[in-house]
């Protein structure tokens, strides 16, 4: 095992992992162990602007470095890009940290570890883009096993425990919207018909029809990118299913996901929200692999196609035949034996 020898214990650290929301939900676990680990040190997070509500006010990071990441990808905003890079490297060597911790793995999150004059500074030896040029400790993490076991990695080369996985989930204020939803819903599931490729989603068709056959009411969550397939799946669950989508804040999807008895979902970041709650999760997969970022834990279903093709990778596929294999009663029957045990 890789092991850092460190000359004192770390007065101030930075942890670099700043999207997407499924992935820095799977680095919280590393979060405890480090705050295990070294309890008085202070932790700075770099996250990226839109996610910030997922740790903000979290009792264990002490400040929030917020990144306007997506702009980074615009070159016609590249001026603007620069300007901002420059300053946040600058805010960075000024902190004076001890550990520089970079989760994400890629060339920008390489440079920003690099920009913080950290002397120790962390990665995984398989970043890409070149992000492991930028360290001088490089952790070998593997590349099929689940992301969790693999942020902890660096953990337990720093001489954390990582026997105890624990997701420290914020504690978040219940909105009064939020309570209004549950109170009218009662007893209800959450789907997740979102997904950041569209070779993950299940069709909206079918999620409509499997909420029309649910025994309890649906609350369906997503960004405003999911409104116009949220829609669908209302209008097609004959009354049982409501949309929220684009309606709420990290903060109020967390609420949301909080109430439910199970969460029915694609590949997505909510799933990984419901798993760190410990909500049951029936998770549908086609071209992802379940072992590398399915939802952590024992307690949820895996619904994946029997196909030689998946798990594939592909974000863009003309058939998404392992999609369109799994099928409305399939869905249903697994849950049905979910409730039953």
């Amino acid at each position: 095992m890789d092991k850092i020898n460190l000359k004192k214990s770390p007065e101030k650290i930075l942890v670099i992992k700043p999207s997407s929301l499924g992935d820095v939900v799977h680095s919280l676990p590393f979060l405890q162990a480090i705050k295990d680990g070294f309890p008085d040190a202070e932790i700075h997070w770099v996250i990226a602007k839109g996610l910030e509500g997922l740790l903000e006010d979290h009792p264990m990071v002490k400040k929030l470095k917020i990144i306007n990441k997506d702009r980074w990808k615009d070159l016609k905003k590249i001026k603007d890009t620069a300007s901002e890079l420059a300053g946040i490297s600058k805010e960075l060597r000024h902190e004076a940290y001890d550990i520089a911790i970079d989760l994400q793995g890629l060339l920008r999150s390489g440079l920003l570890t690099y920009a913080t004059g950290a002397p120790v500074r962390i990665g995984f030896k398989e970043a890409r883009e070149g992000g492991s040029l930028f360290y001088t400790h490089k952790i070998r993490g593997g590349r099929d096993i689940h992301a969790v076991d693999r942020y902890l990695k660096i953990a337990a080369a720093l001489g954390c425990k990582t026997e105890d996985i624990r997701f420290p989930m914020p504690l978040i204020k219940e909105s009064d919207k939020v309570r209004r939803l549950k109170e009218s819903a009662g007893d209800y599931a959450v789907i997740v018909p979102g997904a950041r490729w569209e070779t993950k989603k299940w069709s909206p068709e079918k999620f409509g029809r499997l909420a029309a056959m649910l025994d309890i009411k649906s609350i369906i969550i997503g960004s405003a990118s999911d409104i116009e397939i949220s829609e669908h799946i209302e209008a097609a669950s004959k009354g049982k299913a409501l949309s929220t989508a684009g309606d709420t804040d990290i903060k109020e999807l967390i609420s949301i996901i909080r109430g439910a008895r199970y969460v029915v979902t694609n590949d997505s970041g909510p799933m990984h929200i419901a798993a760190a709650l410990r909500i049951p999760v029936i998770a549908i997969f086609g071209p992802t692999n379940p072992e590398r970022t399915g939802p952590y834990g024992n307690n949820h279903i895996i619904i994946r196609p029997d196909i030689p093709c998946a798990p594939c990778y592909k974000k863009k596929c003309k058939t998404m035949r392992c999609m369109e294999d799994i099928s409305v009663e399939r869905v249903y029957k697994e849950i049905c034996g979910y409730r039953s045990s």
